[in-house]
């Protein structure tokens, strides 16, 4: 069910969310937060498509706050979603024009739910500070994604700048399957010391920096980024040991090899992840990832970014 709600306020919404309860039986329970997604106009429904599939994993209100031109006369449009086309939540679509195109916690104040942990998501456009925006302020978790910036580097080096805790991003969560699989690696073989490190991945890809960063954290040695322009993501790992190295290489999307010395080559699955198991997987934990806010503000400054092309190594 959709309804559409033209040149409205956030307070006749709440209203006409309960009429709606009234009318058709629509029920609210087991809502386990409120997710407010900020945006443009254009971008929404990539998000909110998103959202619909983690909160089936978590029930929660969706509220989206639709930057749609500050150019235009000031007045709040909304539209509400509830049963098939919200999947496990309510959404809420607010677009504000004018004055109203800018995020601010007032538009949203009257449609959160009560006692509730509040998650702020900014899939495009991320702010100079998460934590000092209007929304940010009164959101447990904030969740940017650097890989959709302009420069992903400079991204990562402005959210590094302005890190409070609470703050995460979602080309950190694209690591966790990588390390996971180099956690699991290191405890099969000696403790021969890592030497060094090369990270190799597109020249653009901040998931690539930020495996650099914790690598750097986690084995105290000097990481050297191999970019390959032509690829996305992550395509490899070399640790560098003494007795051999080892070397995860993942040339496809979802299928890697695991290269040992003295050992027949492994397949293992490492597949990319979607936009929806990434916010899935920070919508499980509303703690502040202590891990993320040392590798940002830690491991990032330490890691000696000096990048080399493929064809240079």
């Amino acid at each position: 069910m959709i309804v559409d709600l033209l040149d409205t306020t956030s307070s006749k919404v709440s209203k006409e969310i309960m009429a709606m309860r009234e009318r058709g039986g629509v029920v609210a329970l087991g809502r386990v937060l409120t997710l407010v997604v900020l945006t443009t106009a254009g971008h929404e429904e990539t998000a909110i498509q998103a959202a619909n599939v983690a909160s089936r994993e978590h029930p929660c209100r969706i509220i989206v706050l639709v930057d749609a031109g500050a150019a235009e006369a000031t007045r709040l449009d909304a539209q509400i979603r509830v049963g098939g086309d919200a999947g496990a939540s309510e959404v809420v679509v607010l677009y504000g024009h004018g004055q109203l195109a800018t995020e601010s916690e007032s538009l949203v104040s009257a449609l959160l739910l009560p006692d509730a942990p509040i998650v702020a998501w900014w899939p495009h456009g991320m702010p100079e500070a998460a934590s000092a925006t209007s929304i940010g302020r009164i959101a447990h978790r904030r969740i940017t994604d650097s890989a959709n910036e302009p420069d992903p580097k400079t991204a990562l080096d402005s959210l590094r700048r302005t890190y409070a805790a609470g703050d995460t991003d979602l080309a950190w969560t694209r690591l966790t399957n990588w390390r996971i699989q180099l956690a699991a690696v290191l405890d099969q073989v000696d403790h021969s010391p890592v030497t060094s490190v090369a990270v190799e991945g597109a020249s653009d890809s901040p998931s690539t920096v930020l495996l650099a960063a914790w690598l750097t954290l986690a084995l105290d040695a000097p990481v050297t980024i191999i970019e390959d322009p032509a690829g996305t993501g992550i395509r490899g790992v070399r640790l560098c040991r003494p007795k051999g190295d080892i070397r995860i290489l993942r040339p496809g999307l979802s299928v890697a090899e695991l290269i040992q010395p003295g050992q027949p080559v492994q397949r293992i699955t490492l597949p990319r992840r979607s936009v929806e198991e990434c916010l899935a997987e920070e919508l499980r934990r509303l703690d502040p990832d202590e891990v993320f806010g040392e590798v940002i503000t830690e491991g990032l400054p330490r890691t000696n970014l000096r990048s080399v092309r493929r064809s240079e190594r």
